[in-house]
């Protein structure tokens, strides 16, 4: 099956000099949800701005194909237009107006008979929306914030949907709301495409996952894979850990397998 993303040896550059991601490659198949975990500086964030065309000019080598067409160092509104429909870390809301005025700047350029059926979807997703439909943005709390993002991402009919740590600074529970509409958005055929710091809950819903350090793929697998695998249960999962040495007098780290 020919992937929706494949990405092959990319090369992303700040100030052309530092790189930021080094001979990366990965393909995302259509229809599955997709989780890129790796430590803070990882290059996590800088990936997704590269595939969306945030970052001038990069990558500076490699290439990145959607749908068997070539978008590197394309403009973002040309990639957006595709299909592929990045939600930042800070979300990107237009805090002064209303929720239903974010909402419905999602369906701007949108000619089609569908954008009620949708509207009516995001509601069904995140109800709380619908009883803050005409409160500022900026008044709501940051679960309601991050659902609300969710929902003008979705108004955008995405073919591809990209997220920055959606659980980032959130409540538990919400975290789990937010998890669970994740969960419905690929059930209706959403490709998912997420950087996330709780790989516990991304593994939860995720069919494929990748570890990145240094700006590296060093790991990959199915999500049974990946938690089954000692270093990811040691250094994302919080199981395993520092083992007292057979002499009782010190303690170890189990040395990485990649």
């Amino acid at each position: 099956m020919k992937p929706l993303l494949k990405i092959t040896s990319i090369e992303t550059l700040y100030y052309d000099r530092i790189y930021a991601l080094h001979g990366l490659s990965l393909e995302i198949q259509e229809k599955e949800v997709f989780a890129v975990l790796g430590p803070n500086g990882a290059g996590k964030t800088t990936l997704l701005k590269t595939i969306a065309g945030l970052l001038k000019d990069q990558p500076k080598k490699g290439t990145i194909q959607f749908e068997g067409k070539g978008i590197h160092r394309l403009a973002p509104e040309r990639i957006s237009s595709m299909g592929i429909v990045y939600v930042p870390e800070d979300r990107g809301l237009f805090r002064e107006l209303t929720v239903r005025e974010n909402l419905e700047l999602g369906c701007w350029g949108r000619k089609d008979a569908c954008i009620q059926r949708d509207m009516a979807f995001v509601y069904e997703l995140f109800p709380i929306l619908k009883a803050r439909s005409g409160q500022q943005s900026e008044t709501l709390s940051g679960g309601e914030q991050q659902m609300l993002t969710m929902a003008r991402a979705m108004l955008r009919q995405p073919k591809l949907l990209m997220l920055d740590e959606p659980s980032l600074g959130l409540a538990p529970k919400i975290s789990q709301q937010v998890y669970g509409a994740l969960s419905q958005i690929s059930k209706a055929g959403t490709t998912i495409l997420m950087v996330e710091q709780n790989a516990k809950m991304a593994l939860g819903i995720a069919t494929f996952g990748y570890v990145m350090e240094s700006g590296r793929i060093v790991l990959e697998g199915n999500a049974e894979e990946l938690q089954a695998n000692e270093d990811v249960q040691e250094l994302y999962l919080g199981l395993g850990g520092e083992t007292a040495s057979p002499k009782g007098w010190r303690l170890y780290k189990k040395r990485r397998t990649w």
